[in-house]
């Protein structure tokens, strides 16, 4: 079964997105963020991981969730038997550890290695 690793959260800006989400949520960096991408977790406890990912444009879907899987391929599966489809035209970096999906209304979302 699947869960939740982390919200991602398009962003402008993301030095001012680690510092207003961090205060907001007293989150605290996962690592050093970088020039497109930090992850923030809570500073006490468990919670969520809130990831901000640099976006260049206002298009409607600027979030989406990454699904954390122990066994990717079989999620991936699983997922498209309930109604997912694969985004064949994804272009994935060298090394991508995430697969990226549709939900059935379109939205896209990733599912993770763990």
């Amino acid at each position: 079964m699947a869960s939740i690793y982390s919200i991602v959260w398009g962003v402008r800006d993301i030095t001012r997105a680690v510092e207003f989400w961090t205060a907001a949520l007293d989150y605290v960096p996962k690592r050093e963020p970088g020039d497109d991408w930090a992850s923030l977790v809570p500073r006490e406890g468990t919670g969520v991981q809130l990831s901000l990912m640099l976006v260049g444009s206002d298009k409607p879907q600027r979030h989406h969730l990454d699904i954390l899987a122990e066994d990717r391929t079989a999620e991936v599966e699983r997922l498209v038997a309930l109604g997912a489809t694969t985004v064949d035209d994804w272009d994935y970096e060298d090394g991508a550890d995430y697969i990226v999906l549709r939900d059935p209304d379109g939205n896209t979302f990733c599912v993770v290695s763990d």
